[in-house]
């Protein structure tokens, strides 16, 4: 399969329909999402309001600077900031890991940040000796590494990068050293360039070979003692959603990641795996598998990799994340806006070319961490981010991936119905169709290796071969009629879509399905051994919803999800209107105490391009639920008047695909069975007065002309529809960029508090048992019911 770039179109070529002022609203809906790292400059309650209400929807807590005190108090100000603005906002933990860093005498400030003494001028040419010894002291000329090893890593003309934490290209603390000589545990380094180095200084040694894997890696764990302690920390107060896993280097490091959160009771967070080394591209497909989300930090693939690499580096590896519906991240995008308040043209270029690629979300590292300009940052990239998305060509790019599945999907049938010819036994049969297959076992065939990714990086491999691998010689291997090359055909497949295009599921066990027949489903962490074909029933349906709603030309669609594996899948297909995804909230009873379950897969769907999360009151209607939510829409301005809504959703045991449009007024469904839902609507929810629609609407609607649409607003404030559904139906009336946060912990409290008082139960594990298990119980309760109630 040769993987074709996706393209931006324009609908005209007239420059004036170009540089017509864009829609410069701060919070206006954004579908690329913003990851903001928290530091000194954003650490207080007003900045990070600004900040949600300009357009983050995800917190970057980064474990390598900072004491576990001021990311807590960080966090505590971000809580009160989520409840004021009512948005959503995703707690994620980047860990220190395998960072060298220069071990230097720090203060802590009155902020509570460390800070260190002066900074130090370091001239082109001047000797610097980076020691291993423990009784070396730090001064301008000796430089003492926190990794005890370094000295036995490094060879005479390596080149050691030394910058400050977080460095930027506007900073002049970006130091690059040859190595001159190694005496003992003193390394002998002359600069190559001046800098003035101030703050924490991290040590990167760079790759010495310009196309394999050369360098000896430190040995360092992938999680620290410090990481550790501090994730159990702050885990034990604050619900955190994802860890970013720095200097993961194979998917073993994924597997270890998940071990440890889970051995922490941390079921619910997603490990994201930070890409910065060469080593883990060459592993990348192994890490794409297993991983829930992918962050390219390109400050330290940057140093690793020829710069005429990078662009073609950032290009595979958002499209291998596409392809697989995983959520992609970049770095380093906005540099100057740490000391100015406004980014250079290469910048926001370079935003728009990633949005444009198809990246998910744009994280900012020192932009909103130290510079002064964090709130000014975040409202810029939005700006960016929403114009690039107006121009991006969602027909090729859904395309693009039908066409990947029907070519992956040709490969799999042939193959199967090739057994026969190749006279296989049945042993070689399950072998090749993947029956207990796992993707990490060699094949013995001289052509293809399955560990080998030389082609992801175009040239970067070790042995430098482009054929090994490619999808392009899936087919020559099918149709050659050896088991070494159906073998092979099978473990490419493998490898590449262990995701299955459908949540974590193995295509090892898909391929055996199918020539049994039978595919198989189920969702959860860890699920490789699943049953199921390439593209599951469910993405089939979600890919319809996509194509259903450009059809209709629709402004929103609206997806039902309790693990928001539907909501990705739809997102996967980049429809150009938002996607409303409805998280129904659960009290669950864990055996020990009752718990809310619903906020953190919300939070989740916050780093997938498109989503917008929204926590709904549980009814027994969920028709009621569905209308709320998008006369929400509507009068957030998502919905125009008259506009169409695509609903995937299940009924009963089936998932379905519906379309629902607005009236005229853009405050109820059209049609009979809008006024069968509004009564419903009306049952379950207080009355509150229905807003005003903006005249404009009505205008460009073309007014109320329809016998069916000509209700008056008086008359349709007297049948009492609810506008504001509840507090607890996520407030879309000032949704901007995220979704309002619906419940925090005193709600879920009051919630069981009243749960157990309205059953007459005296422990949550009555309650457990009311419901006819021994086991822990879970149900839907009338949020708003036992609320009354209490």
């Amino acid at each position: 399969m040769v993987v074709k770039s996706k393209q931006h179109f324009f609908r005209s070529l007239d420059l004036n329909s170009v540089i017509q002022q864009a829609d410069s609203r701060d919070g206006a809906f954004t579908g690329t999402k913003l990851v903001c790292s928290l530091g000194p400059s954003s650490h207080t309650v007003p900045v990070l309001e600004a900040m949600l209400n300009a357009g983050m929807v995800a917190a970057r807590i980064d474990l390598t600077w900072g004491g576990p005190e001021f990311h807590i108090r960080t966090l505590e100000a971000l809580g009160t900031a989520m409840k004021r603005t009512k948005k959503l906002c995703a707690i994620i933990l980047d860990t220190l890991g395998r960072e060298m860093m220069v071990r230097r005498p720090c203060a802590i400030g009155e902020d509570g940040w460390p800070t260190h003494p002066e900074p130090m001028e370091i001239v082109a040419g001047q000797i610097i000796t980076l020691t291993t010894r423990d009784d070396a002291e730090s001064t301008t000329d000796v430089w003492p590494m926190t990794y005890p090893h370094l000295h036995t890593l490094v060879e005479v003309g390596d080149t050691i990068y030394i910058g400050r934490y977080l460095v930027t290209g506007s900073d002049q603390a970006s130091l690059y050293l040859e190595v001159q000589e190694v005496v003992g545990q003193d390394i002998i380094c002359q600069a190559q360039n001046g800098a003035v180095m101030d703050g924490l200084m991290t040590v990167y040694h760079m790759e010495r070979s310009a196309d394999s894997l050369s360098n000896l890696q430190n040995n360092l764990p992938l999680l620290s003692d410090y990481d550790k302690q501090t994730i159990a920390l702050i885990s034990s107060q604050f619900e955190v959603d994802f860890i970013n896993v720095a200097y993961t280097r194979t998917r073993e490091d994924v597997h270890e990641a998940r071990l440890f959160l889970d051995s922490l009771g941390m079921l619910n967070t997603k490990v994201l795996a930070k890409i910065e080394t060469r080593q883990a591209l060459l592993n990348f497909r192994g890490i794409l598998a297993t991983a829930d989300g992918i962050v390219l930090s390109r400050g330290h693939m940057g140093l690793d990799v020829a710069p005429e690499k990078m662009a073609l580096v950032q290009k595979h590896v958002v499209s291998n994340c596409n392809l697989l519906g995983k959520p992609v991240l970049i770095t380093r995008v906005m540099d100057s806006m740490v000391s100015n308040p406004r980014p250079t043209r290469a910048e926001a270029t370079d935003i728009a070319n990633a949005v444009l690629d198809g990246v998910d979300g744009i994280l900012l590292g020192a932009e909103t961490l130290r510079g002064p300009y964090p709130v000014e940052a975040v409202s810029t990239v939005a700006h960016i981010c929403r114009c690039a998305e107006d121009v991006f060509d969602h027909t090729s790019h859904y395309d693009y991936l039908m066409t990947a599945a029907a070519e992956m999907e040709a490969v799999v049938q042939a193959a199967a119905e090739a057994r026969s010819d190749v006279g296989m036994s049945k042993p070689h049969v399950a072998f090749a169709l993947g029956q207990d297959f796992d993707a990490e076992d060699h094949i013995g065939s001289d052509n293809v290796s399955p560990n080998d990714s030389s082609n992801d990086l175009a040239g970067l491999g070790p042995t430098g071969r482009k054929g090994a691998g490619s999808f392009t010689n899936l087919r020559g291997m099918m149709h050659s009629g050896s088991l070494a090359s159906l073998q092979a055909a099978y473990q490419e497949v493998h490898n590449f879509t262990a995701f299955g295009g459908a949540g974590n599921k193995s295509m090892g066990a898909g391929l055996s399905a199918l020539g049994r027949g039978t595919s198989g489903g189920g969702a959860g962490r860890g699920g490789m051994k699943e049953q199921l074909p390439f593209m599951s029933v469910l993405e089939s349906l979600a890919s319809t919803a996509v194509r259903v709603a450009g059809k209709v030309q629709a402004d929103l669609i609206v997806v039902y999800t309790a693990t928001g594996r539907t909501a990705q899948l739809v997102a996967k297909y980049r429809p150009p209107m938002p996607i409303l995804t409805l998280v129904v909230p659960r009290l669950i009873n864990d055996g020990v105490r009752w718990r809310l379950e619903g906020t953190s897969i919300a939070r989740s769907c916050q780093l997938t391009r498109g989503l917008l999360p929204m926590l709904a009151t549980p009814g027994p209607n969920g028709d009621a639920v569905l209308e709320a939510a998008i006369i929400h829409a509507a009068a957030a301005g998502l919905v125009a008047p008259r506009g169409h809504v695509v609903v995937l959703q299940q009924v009963h045991n089936d998932l379905c695909v519906k379309v629902l449009s607005l009236d005229a007024s853009a405050r109820r469904i059209a049609g009979p069975k809008g006024a069968h839902l509004r009564n419903k609507v009306g049952g379950l929810y207080p009355k509150t007065p229905a807003p005003k629609v903006a005249r404009a609407k009505k205008k460009a609607a073309g007014g109320l002309h329809s016998d069916e649409d000509s209700t008056s607003e008086s008359e349709f404030d007297a049948e009492g529809y609810n506008e504001s559904v509840m507090p607890y139906l996520a407030g879309l009336g000032d949704l901007q960029t995220s979704a309002s946060m619906l419940y925090d912990e005193d709600a879920a409290k009051a919630m069981a508090s009243a749960l157990q008082a309205h059953l007459g139960l005296a422990s949550p594990t009555a309650a457990g048992s009311f419901i006819g298990s021994s086991s822990p119980g879970t149900f839907k309760v009338d949020l708003a019911a036992l609320k009354q109630q209490q």
